[in-house]
């Protein structure tokens, strides 16, 4: 049984005939009797209240009252937005709100495929969509309500994608301005910095605002990310069109750019001009390096068992051998993580740190040791070569533990699985 209902009344010509409002109220008792039991939210999607010109004629697209209709109005929550992804985006918010995750979307046949390409644009694989045919035709418009039509065009994708575009671009920043911290240890030639929650569209709790991965397990859409990351770009000054994050794996494997890409990796090493890498990171350490004298740089993400497997230092010996960097030149800035104060693991994992150094664990006799992943990763960068003055993992809020500070940083351990994401990046200019 569906917990959401929907209801798309959007480009019914619900004035142009004597019997709409007859019509319409045989439709909506039907839905009403139907699901108003079992579903937690039941919803009308029209136009906005305005008149406008097609084909040299004026429509109206309010809803006319009468006849009962508009008693029976109030069972619903009616949403009307001058566009269909304004209107999609305002009941996702508000399917959101109420965490429901499955909804019937009740459709006149010939809209069918344009709502499924809205969907596919604006929800992810959380929500469980199920079509049923909208049982409503006024005269005139029989023919083209029995037609489904099953194709979308190129064009007529991009078209619903601009259009999305277009919308959330309007959307107001959330939770204050767009923040990135920076470090003095990295020279002007390259744009780099982490970022923080702040300044994006995501609304979502865990993942507000500055949400920057999407996944079939999370909320946030691929291009709600997208905005977020536009955002980020126009702020720091890099091409959007030229950005790459790691696609995690929690190994050690490097991706030289240039190179065919593997399926998964989490460090990118690279020495092309312009574009921009990333690593994620939400608890897990985001790292950059930088090399001023060979002008070459790289990223990579370090959870507890990257850690132990020494990304860190295979991202070093990466630019090493790939672009004649010297130890004494790389640069390495530690993105925030979650500290010692809030990570734990079991003592058998655990033991694998304290054989690294005693000091990366606290309470080592304890069932649930606590980790330092970043004292950690400073060890085994020193033990490489890199030079102890061209590590930093303090100062500029960059040592702040992320799970403590939920008006900063988004969290895993904190948050769980509907978490957000926060990059570390770096590009050398053009």
């Amino acid at each position: 049984m569906a917990e959401a209902v929907l209801t798309d009344l959007f480009y019914l010509k619900l004035n142009s005939q004597k019997n709409c409002p007859q019509t319409l109220l045989k439709t909506l008792n039907a839905v009403q009797y139907h699901h108003a039991a079992k579903a937690k939210f039941l919803c009308i999607m029209c136009c906005s209240n305005i008149s406008y010109e097609r084909d040299g004629e004026q429509d109206n697209c309010e809803l006319e009252t009468g006849n009962g209709l508009s008693a029976l109005l109030k069972e619903f929550e009616i949403v009307s937005c001058p566009s269909m992804a304004a209107s999609l985006y305002t009941i996702k918010q508000k399917i959101d709100e109420r965490n429901l995750s499955s909804i019937k979307v009740i459709v006149p046949r010939h809209r069918k495929t344009l709502m499924k390409a809205f969907i596919d644009q604006l929800f992810t694989d959380v929500y469980n969509f199920e079509f049923e045919d909208l049982q409503v035709t006024f005269r005139g418009d029989s023919l083209k309500q029995s037609i489904e039509i099953n194709i979308i065009t190129a064009q007529e994708l991009r078209e619903i994608q601009n259009e999305i575009e277009t919308y959330l671009r309007s959307l107001p920043a959330l939770k204050g301005e767009l923040t990135i911290i920076t470090s003095p240890l990295i020279p002007d030639i390259f744009i780099h910095g982490f970022t923080t929650r702040t300044g994006g569209i995501s609304y979502i709790p865990t993942l507000s605002s500055l949400n920057l991965f999407s996944s079939s397990k999370r909320r946030d859409p691929k291009v709600v990310v997208q905005e977020n990351l536009r955002r980020l770009a126009n702020a720091a000054g890099f091409n959007v069109e030229k950005f790459y994050r790691i696609k995690t794996d929690h190994s050690n494997d490097i991706w030289i750019m240039g190179r065919k890409e593997p399926d998964s990796y989490d460090g990118i090493a690279t020495n092309q001009r312009g574009v921009t890498i990333a690593a994620l990171g939400a608890d897990c350490i985001p790292i950059v390096f930088a090399d001023p004298v060979k002008k070459a740089c790289g990223v990579a993400h370090a959870g507890w068992k990257g850690t132990l497997l020494g990304v860190a230092m295979a991202t070093v010996n990466a630019m090493i051998a790939e672009y004649g960097c010297s130890l004494e030149d790389i640069v390495v800035v530690l993105g925030p993580s979650v500290g010692p104060c809030c990570f734990t693991l079991p003592k058998e994992s655990a033991e694998a740190f304290h054989n690294l150094h005693p000091a990366c664990v606290q309470l080592f006799d304890s069932p649930n040791p606590y980790i330092d992943i970043r004292k950690a990763t400073r060890i085994l960068l020193e033990r490489g070569g890199i030079l102890p003055q061209n590590i930093q993992d303090k100062n500029q809020d960059l040592n702040l533990c992320t799970s403590c500070h939920p008006d900063k940083f988004f969290s895993h351990v904190r948050d769980g699985l509907n978490f957000g994401t926060q990059i570390g990046f770096i590009s050398i200019r053009e």
